[in-house]
């Protein structure tokens, strides 16, 4: 069940890739406890799903890697809002999985384009409408894959690991200014992105895709998958008052992911 955390209603909030998956779950949540919302994604079919739903949410088509679609994002985003409170930077892909000799170094542009450089150009236009609010946050979703080690994925690792970075230096350049930056990194959030990873990672050891996934649950100390609503409460409660003096931080929801 949601909670709220004592989350004054009418806060203003922008979720990067917001119509589907963990985007989804946290928008979900944040309309739960009373925020306005508005989310872009990069699918027009998620949003038109989403916006059957929820059609009180404003909505963008936006390609998170393309800094004028992002531009276009803020501009609606503050008319649709009147304001930002909280920025969610949640746009990411899974990259591709093989050894470093056999990626395409299209998919690894690919890849940095969408997981750090989109980050970058969401931050870069919401800052300035942050900077009025008075109950400013940025959640930005690196993975556990930016803390651990993840052989045949280091495309995905060296995003994830740069994110952490990312968010812990902005803490400090933008705490004078009264906004709070913090970094959520899921673990194996249960779903068809993961199904799709473990597939490959099956098919790349040749082992049947049962067994990869038991290894996947293996790897966690409590031996199950995490739900996209824990990443959502997390990240609602970093931007209520019981999360007001918490800032620079990168907190894993993963159940105690030790290897992967």
């Amino acid at each position: 069940m949601s909670e709220t955390f004592g989350i004054k209603p009418g806060l203003r909030v922008v979720v990067t890739a917001g119509a589907a998956g963990i985007g989804r779950a946290i928008a979900d949540a944040f309309e739960g406890a009373g925020a306005k919302i508005h989310v872009c994604d990069i699918a027009q079919e998620a949003l038109d799903s989403c916006k059957e739903d929820h059609p009180d949410w404003g909505y963008t088509l936006c390609d998170v890697s393309d800094e004028t679609q992002v531009k276009n994002l803020f501009k609606e985003g503050n008319e649709f809002l009147g304001g930002l409170d909280v920025l969610v930077n949640n746009a990411g892909i899974a990259g591709p999985t093989a050894g470093v000799e056999d990626i395409d170094p299209k998919d690894w542009d690919m890849t940095v384009r969408i997981n750090l450089n989109g980050q970058f150009y969401c931050t870069h236009h919401a800052v300035p409408l942050l900077k009025q609010s008075d109950n400013a946050s940025i959640i930005c979703i690196s993975s556990i894959a930016g803390r651990l080690a993840y052989a045949n994925r280091t495309p995905y690792a060296a995003t994830k690991w740069a994110i952490r970075g990312f968010a812990e230096s902005l803490a400090f350049e933008l705490g004078p200014a009264g906004i709070r930056v913090n970094t959520i990194l899921p673990g194996i959030v249960e779903g068809p992105r993961i199904e799709n990873v473990i597939r490959a990672r099956a098919e790349k050891e040749n082992v049947p895709y049962e067994q990869m996934e038991q290894t996947y649950k293996d790897m966690a100390s409590l031996q199950r998958m995490i739900s996209a609503d824990d990443v959502a409460q997390q990240a609602l409660f970093l931007c209520s008052p019981l999360g007001q003096n918490i800032s620079g931080q990168s907190i894993s929801v993963d159940g105690h992911v030790r290897a992967l």
